[in-house]
């Protein structure tokens, strides 16, 4: 176990490194302690939980928000238990909101597929979907995610996510995201309109005080389109709104 500690931090230190230790072990037990750290680390299940947005946003008669996320697997595979909502004060309910539980499988260094289901909660008639999807790291370091859903009825949408983090410094970061909502049918009932339906962008500027723990300040804004916009216009709301933000990252 020690030589498989050496030779890990050997490994993460520098590969020129490895050299001279090869001088002192031969190719075979080299190879096995190598193969051994591997297996382990490769193998090694861990736990990760992110409340990546918990926001006040005070338009509207104030409403709470979250995007949380959190996973249990390791390298390859992974259970994702995804969920965001908005609870609007002025409605005294949830405007939207839904739960996904996703299993996710790395087919790349960089990017995993994911199929689950995905719940609503929303004040309005809620749906069950079936979902596959994606998420990675393109080059540049954005973050990308899309997926499919099917919903209960038979309705599919699908929506696609880009986020990035620009550091001003090492604990001041700046996060521009965008998000679209995209419907091939029309959905009366759930005041949605086929063809893209939603945008939502924000910008939003952190103060990591710990790795864990960012509050941060922002601005979001809320664009409906087409017989999206013509159905939220027809019930008396906007389609179109912009609030700044105020709430704190944290992650375990």
């Amino acid at each position: 176990m020690k030589k498989i500690m050496f030779t890990f931090a050997v490994m993460t230190s520098s590969a020129f490194a490895q050299e001279p230790l090869d001088q002192y072990y031969s190719p075979e037990e080299m190879a096995a302690s190598r193969a051994m750290l591997k297996h382990i680390t490769g193998a090694m299940n861990q736990t990760f939980v992110m409340a990546d947005k918990f926001e006040y946003r005070p338009a509207n008669g104030g409403a709470l928000a979250w995007e949380a996320k959190g996973w249990h697997g390791g390298d390859k595979e992974k259970l994702w238990i995804n969920s965001e909502a908005e609870y609007s004060f002025e409605e005294d309910g949830f405007e939207e909101g839904n739960v996904e539980i996703l299993y996710s499988r790395a087919v790349s260094p960089f990017f995993d597929v994911q199929a689950g289901i995905k719940q609503d909660f929303n004040m309005g008639p809620g749906r069950t979907y079936g979902q596959i999807g994606f998420m990675g790291l393109a080059p540049y370091w954005f973050e990308l995610g899309g997926a499919l859903n099917i919903s209960n009825k038979g309705e599919v949408s699908a929506n696609f996510e880009v986020e990035y983090e620009l550091l001003l410094t090492q604990r001041l970061i700046l996060q521009p995201a965008a998000e679209i909502s995209i419907n091939f049918e029309d959905i009366e009932e759930m005041g949605i309109g086929s063809g893209l339906s939603d945008l939502e962008a924000g910008l939003r500027l952190r103060y990591e005080i710990f790795r864990e723990i960012a509050p941060y300040i922002g601005v979001s804004w809320h664009k409906k389109f087409g017989q999206t916009a013509e159905f939220a216009e027809h019930h008396g709301h906007s389609s179109s709104e912009a609030s700044f933000v105020a709430g704190v990252r944290m992650w375990y």
